[in-house]
């Protein structure tokens, strides 16, 4: 008698379904996950929640409900410092952006050296407070080399950080330049993926420079672009210390940026539950501008799909 026997084919081991998948994934993200709830949602429940306070940080708080809301509709400073605010916000990110993209461009078409990425990023390492006070010797009008060269061509001597015209513009041309090189590696990042075949078909139909960088590398790299705003408008709205070092506010208000009067009605004034209210319509306002700007640019849909 003659047996066969037959042989099972192994079954390829697969990994194991949604469920399992979304575990790990939650597996992953917990550290992340809890760190953002230790750190940020728990502090943001707790500053709301003050925001409907009386607090002078020596007594206890007092609930007042949304009086401070309702105190924030006829506080004529703070609807200045919004103002200013939007102004410093406006000419951070169209020159950081716009000097960003012409750096990625530049090195898209001269040099793709590490050594010169890695320069770029110098002036973003360096902290605020540091690039404040540098600035403030060298753009000071009586011993500052930015004025010495401007006497040399017979213009100035001008009070870049002392002048309430254009203070916050000086400013926000500082934080630019610290930023641009780092704006310039993310657009240049986001260039690398753009395939060289598209580059090889413009040359050949003979399109020109500016074509090709309207044309084709901004639309094919919005997404970036998108990213890039976004962050650099959250970062724009987020500036105290270049302010609080170089002109603490002044002059005459002129540099009094949001984050600056949170700061003096907070530990200047003892009234935290006024600054924790500022603190929240910041928030929101933030949001509804990143909401609306990845709405209009469309950052979730890239052309090169």
């Amino acid at each position: 008698m003659t047996t066969t026997s037959t042989r099972r084919t192994p079954r390829p081991r697969t990994g194991g379904g949604p469920r399992s998948q979304t575990g790990v994934a939650l597996l992953f993200l917990a550290p992340a996950l809890l760190g953002f709830a230790v750190f940020y949602l728990r502090p943001m429940v707790k500053g709301f929640e003050l925001s409907l306070t009386r607090w002078d940080l020596l007594t206890d708080p007092q609930w007042v409900g949304i009086d401070n809301y309702k105190a924030l509709l006829y506080d004529a400073t703070f609807g200045r410092a919004l103002l200013i605010t939007a102004v410093y916000v406006v000419v951070n990110i169209t020159t950081q952006t716009a000097a960003g993209l012409g750096i990625a461009v530049l090195m898209q078409k001269v040099s793709q050296s590490t050594v010169v990425r890695s320069l770029l990023v110098v002036p973003w390492l360096v902290p605020n407070v540091t690039i404040a006070v540098i600035t403030l010797f060298i753009l000071d009008p009586n011993v500052g080399l930015v004025n010495h060269l401007l006497g040399q061509v017979g213009v100035g001597p001008i009070a870049f950080y002392g002048n309430p015209d254009f203070a916050i513009i000086t400013v926000a041309l500082v934080n630019s330049w610290r930023n641009m090189g780092y704006t310039a590696l993310l657009i240049f990042a986001g260039m690398q993926l753009i395939p060289k075949m598209i580059y090889e078909s413009a040359d050949i139909d003979g399109a020109n420079q500016w074509k090709v960088l309207t044309r084709i590398t901004l639309p094919l790299i919005r997404p970036i672009l998108a990213m890039v705003v976004v962050v650099s408008m959250i970062g724009s709205f987020q500036i105290f210390d270049t302010v609080a070092v170089a002109t603490k506010g002044g002059p005459v208000g002129s540099t009094r940026v949001i984050y600056f009067y949170i700061y003096e009605k907070a530990f200047q004034h003892g009234q935290m539950g006024y600054a924790a209210a500022m603190s929240v319509v910041l928030l929101l306002i933030i949001l509804v501008m990143s909401l609306f700007q990845l709405r209009v640019t469309r950052a979730a849909e890239s052309d090169l799909g």
